[in-house]
């Protein structure tokens, strides 16, 4: 497996991992729950949610999602995309205007 379908695939997951929190209405510290009593492993995508502060712990091993982490991880994810996509398509131009 490639290293884009790795991130995809790990993207992809994250993303079940936050809809599971938002099922469950684990939503708060109040709310905060086991990721074993929401159905979520804590393997990589569950511990890079974690590391940046996307799921945070209260104790106990419960969890909680921060839905303004997981925003402001999403805004800059998106950047970073439209950034590289725009540094492609200036590359590929670079050919063109030289000709």
């Amino acid at each position: 497996m490639g290293a884009s379908a790795a991130a995809a695939v790990i993207l992809l997951k994250e993303k079940h991992i936050v809809a599971a929190f938002r099922q469950a209405g684990a939503l708060s510290p109040a709310a905060a729950m086991t990721p074993a009593a929401i159905g979520v492993a804590e393997r990589l995508a569950f511990l890079k949610l974690k590391r940046r502060a996307v799921l945070k712990e209260t104790g106990s091993g419960r969890f909680y999602l921060d839905e303004a982490s997981w925003e402001a991880l999403r805004r800059m994810r998106r950047r970073i995309a439209l950034l590289l996509g725009l540094l492609v398509l200036a590359l590929a131009l670079v050919p063109l205007l030289r000709g």
